[in-house]
């Protein structure tokens, strides 16, 4: 399959955070944030069991009657041309845990400019890429455990390329009231491509997160523990802009120790005020921080702030998300209460 190569950069860039991990799946975009808390509080969120429908993409267990009739819309731009979002709804049927959520994540990668194998210019040309899911939960009797599912339709367009393919989430979730703590874990895009861009199928983001969330009692404050990319222990990579050369021309790679790699499994994230109409948001994410960090050069890559508004019916959300002196992304979302 020849593509072109300005299709190669355009899809590259976007998805350096995924450094090597990205690099070996098709359809990426479905790891991107899906929504400005998520974002905000450092990109992933298994553990969080409120109105916020969103929650349900990256484990469907936290899917409840509370997020009915809530609908959410979230935009954002992601470096350069590209933008997404996600949009989501939620109906309970009754107050038996029979509550469906259903959402749409895309991405639009812009406008190119095409050129072939000489160099050329041809048509210009776009690709994008979206996902349809619906998901439900249930609880399991007398016990505060959750468990809940997605089904995922995938479609892809790249230049003169499509794809489409099928796909599944499971997650659990354990609520212990009495101390106001959520432990949760989810396994992400279990499935295949049914048609390939060409003849060859390639593997999609399978993903295992786990977290730990607890509020405070005397303090305004839930944090937030997640643990991503269970499924692989080895996440860490040499980067070759920090090799060092002796005198003598001898090149000597990075190396990536052993603490280093368990701590770009991790992810934290602070929430002021969760229960208010106005809620503050901080998180950090460890491999995107040792990923895009620059050598004697401070960049705050890793780091991400948000917040969120409530007036009235409406809830108002936004998140600033560090990737390098060059490239952050801002994510912007409303959720509609109507029920009031």
């Amino acid at each position: 399959m020849a593509f072109k190569n300005r299709l190669f950069l355009a899809l590259l860039f976007p998805f350096l955070s995924f450094s090597q991990i990205g690099g070996k799946y098709v359809y990426q975009f479905l790891n991107l944030a899906n929504a400005p808390r998520q974002a905000a509080l450092g990109g992933k969120l298994v553990t969080q069991y409120d109105y916020d429908v969103t929650q349900f993409f990256t484990n469907p267990a936290a899917i409840n009657e509370d997020m009915h009739n809530k609908p959410v819309l979230n935009y954002g731009s992601y470096f350069g041309e590209a933008t997404y979002g996600t949009a989501a709804y939620a109906h309970t049927w009754d107050r038996r845990t029979q509550t469906i959520a259903a959402g749409i994540q895309y991405i639009n990668y812009g406008t190119f400019d095409g050129r072939d194998e000489l160099g050329n210019q041809t048509a210009e040309f776009t690709g994008s890429e979206a996902a349809l899911t619906v998901g439900y939960a249930y609880n399991i009797p007398w016990t505060n455990l959750y468990v809940g599912s997605n089904a995922k339709f995938i479609s892809s367009n790249l230049e003169q390329y499509s794809s489409w393919g099928i796909a599944a989430d499971v997650g659990l979730m354990y609520k212990d009231e009495v101390n106001d703590i959520h432990y949760g874990l989810s396994f992400r895009n279990i499935g295949f491509q049914i048609k390939p861009y060409a003849d060859l199928r390639e593997n999609l983001p399978f993903a295992i997160d786990a977290g730990i969330s607890q509020s405070l009692e005397h303090v305004p404050i839930r944090w937030h523990l997640t643990l991503e990319n269970l499924q692989q222990w080895n996440i860490g990579f040499s980067n070759p802009n920090r090799a060092q050369e002796s005198f003598e021309g001898e090149v000597t790679e990075e190396k990536v120790s052993f603490l280093n790699n368990a701590f770009r499994h991790v992810i934290v994230g602070v929430e002021l005020f969760p229960e208010k109409g106005f809620n503050i948001r901080v998180g950090y994410n460890f491999r995107r921080s040792q990923e895009l960090k620059i050598l004697e050069q401070r960049t705050f890559a890793g780091i991400s702030l948000g917040f969120g508004l409530r007036l009235g019916k409406l809830k108002f959300n936004y998140s600033y998300s560090r990737y390098t002196l060059a490239a952050n992304t801002n994510l912007f979302g409303v959720m509609i209460n109507l029920n009031e």
